[in-house]
């Protein structure tokens, strides 16, 4: 095959619209339950700060919210379009799973969010914050079934063959709750919730480093940090759990991961290095004796399998999941980083005054989206070269669409994605350069009276 045939155009567009996409339903995820904790603490005691920064939140969900709907559209189409021979054979597996996310899912979100987000005057708090928290919870009910899809991806199960060569449900339980499902779950919810507390992080310490300290960036500065250091360790907890799980039913996977061409025992961490599959060895690695085997195997000498026990057919592009693999590790340790200075610093009540604290905020804003894609690059280029990792292959799932075609559909969907999320991007991030204002949405109903809840004592921001 040429490099730039109809089979690897519509990979290309496909890796495109989807990284694309999955920035912001993980923003959507992760703002929902945001506000849905700012209502809360709102309703609880009273302080307007957390009125003020649901108001100021509101808005850049909405636009998140908005553009993962749009740029979710198109990867429906891409299944008849690019992938029709995937869609026809794993269709009676896939298309109820898919069926379900917009059933349970997008139907509550659509059907609460205009309340969310225009009701509060109309409807009284208690209410408003009853339709808040449907959302948030539409938001993670549609990521249980898109992972459950991915998953089912990944390590297929509950399922047999028809004669046809089409794949037919024998077992929902099977194939919702796969092998891979429980630990892929809530490690992209983790990664949502991360990306979320940087973004908040990083646009609190903007407005700190400016002269910006109101209680409301204060506020918001230090919930990110709190987040921070409570996800931040629980990620790499689920993410070694997921490696294992990976370990178990990819473990070619595991091998382009750790950049290993031979079997070991006692196998060495490679942390940096350049993977050759030409000569079948990391050139210039720089490793730590048997410590991939403690990871992997949780035995100093355990036996870690190498990619020459796969024909080359057979094993993923290691360079791509190798350094994609390491940027997610690598940013993973350094909000966890983050999150323990921000503990040490609120200890010794220099949260909101330590500049470098704040730069490194900062300069981390984006590192939770690109954690997640580097993750996400990871887990699907590590499955190549299949769909339905040892059912179905990648070229036998393209549909016989021919390579001009696709090259006009990818170069549109490129100018037309940087133009039209570009512009949002551009638009959201003006909304967070400026700060958050006491009462921006008018007036706020008094939530004693209306929620019938007495407002507990003014709590400080740390």
């Amino acid at each position: 095959m040429s490099t730039w045939d109809g089979f690897h155009l519509a990979r290309a567009q496909f890796a495109f619209t989807i990284m694309a996409h999955i920035i912001f339903p993980a923003l959507s995820i992760g703002l929902a339950s945001y506000l849905a904790v700012l209502e809360g603490l709102w309703l609880r005691t009273g302080r307007t700060v957390y009125l003020d920064l649901f108001h100021y939140w509101l808005k850049p969900f909405s636009l998140a919210f908005g553009m993962g709907v749009v740029s979710g559209v198109v990867m429906s189409y891409q299944f008849g379009t690019n992938w029709s021979s995937f869609a026809d054979k794993t269709g009676a597996v896939i298309g109820p799973l898919m069926g379900y996310e917009v059933l349970s899912a997008f139907f509550l979100e659509a059907g609460f969010l205009g309340v969310m987000l225009f009701g509060m005057k109309r409807v009284g708090p208690r209410l408003h914050f009853a339709a808040t928290c449907i959302v948030a919870v539409g938001t993670l009910i549609s990521a249980f079934w898109i992972l459950a899809v991915n998953s089912w991806m990944q390590t297929p199960a509950g399922f047999t063959i028809g004669p046809d060569g089409r794949l037919l449900p024998a077992s929902w339980w099977q194939i919702i709750f796969n092998p891979s499902f429980p630990v892929r779950f809530p490690h992209m919810v983790l990664a949502a919730y991360l990306s979320v507390a940087c973004i908040v992080g990083a646009t609190g310490a903007w407005h700190l480093l400016r002269g910006r300290g109101s209680p409301a960036v204060q506020t918001m500065f230090s919930m990110a940090l709190w987040m921070a250091a409570l996800a931040a360790p629980a990620q790499i907890f689920m993410g070694d759990l997921h490696g294992l799980n990976t370990l178990q039913h990819q473990p070619v996977k595991v091998a382009a991961m750790e950049g290993h061409y031979d079997s070991h025992d006692g196998a060495p961490l490679i942390l940096f290095g350049f993977p050759d599959d030409k000569t079948q060895r990391v050139d210039d690695a720089l490793e730590i004796p048997n410590l991939s085997s403690l990871i992997l195997t949780h035995s100093w000498n355990g036996h870690v399998r190498g990619l020459k026990e796969w024909p080359p057919q057979d094993r993923p592009p290691v360079a791509v999941v190798f350094w994609a693999f390491r940027v997610m590790v690598g940013l993973g340790f350094a909000m966890l980083g983050l999150g323990v200075a921000g503990l040490w610093l609120r200890w010794r009540g220099r949260l909101f005054t330590t500049r470098p604290l704040h730069w490194a905020a900062l300069a981390l804003g984006p590192a939770g989206l690109t954690a997640l894609l580097a993750g996400w690059v990871t887990t699907e280029v590590g499955r190549q070269p299949y769909t339905v990792y040892g059912v179905l292959r990648t070229v036998d799932s393209v549909s016989p669409v021919g390579a001009p075609g696709l090259a006009v559909s990818l170069t549109a969907f490129v100018l037309v994605y940087l133009t039209v999320f570009g512009a949002g991007i551009l638009m959201l991030l003006r909304l967070l350069a400026s700060p958050p204002q006491a009462n921006e949405a008018g007036p706020p109903p008094q939530p004693s009276h209306a929620a019938g809840i007495t407002p507990g004592p003014a709590l400080a921001a740390e």
